[in-house]
């Protein structure tokens, strides 16, 4: 590639979204979606019945509607939003710690029989879904920070060409 070519690219910038960045975001908040559908479906007898569960819809609106303001946010290249995305793409990480690893090595009664709250590929699924949602977290976080430091220098390279 030629600098004139690269010229060009990143002057493109000014003008452009940043839409790697916000698809995926969006990508992660299908991730997460692909996951609350599949605890929220699950029926194993009265194990999902506590305040945690409340608590997790909660999150999982709150993360729904976050992730989608940064997704705009980052759309339009404002700068800021990377860390909150490391916050959410570690907090997603995290939640496989509690939820879908309790659910799998809990076991219940139900009818003289024990039964697991959480089959195996279920709980490969689900971790599959928090840990993809994270990665797509943390890599539109960087991919953001790139792409707006890399707009940043060419505005900067344009401010001495023009003075």
């Amino acid at each position: 590639m030629t600098q004139n070519d690269l010229f060009i690219k990143r002057d493109r910038m000014r003008y452009t979204k940043d839409s790697l960045s916000s698809g995926l975001v969006l990508l992660a908040i299908v991730f997460n979606v692909l996951y609350f559908i599949s605890i929220y479906q699950s029926d194993v007898g009265n194990y999902y019945y506590t305040w945690f569960i409340g608590a997790s819809v909660i999150y999982n609106l709150l993360f729904l509607l976050i992730a989608f303001l940064i997704s705009q946010g980052v759309k339009n290249r404002k700068t800021g939003y990377g860390a909150t995305l490391l916050i959410i793409g570690l907090l997603q990480i995290g939640r496989i710690f509690y939820l879908p690893t309790k659910a799998h090595e809990a076991m219940i009664l139900i009818g003289g029989e024990e039964l697991a709250v959480m089959s195996n590929g279920q709980y490969a699924y689900v971790v599959f879904c928090l840990i993809a949602s994270a990665v797509c977290c943390v890599v539109a976080a960087v991919t953001s920070h790139i792409s707006n430091n890399q707009l940043a220098q060419h505005m900067r390279e344009l401010e001495k060409k023009s003075a």
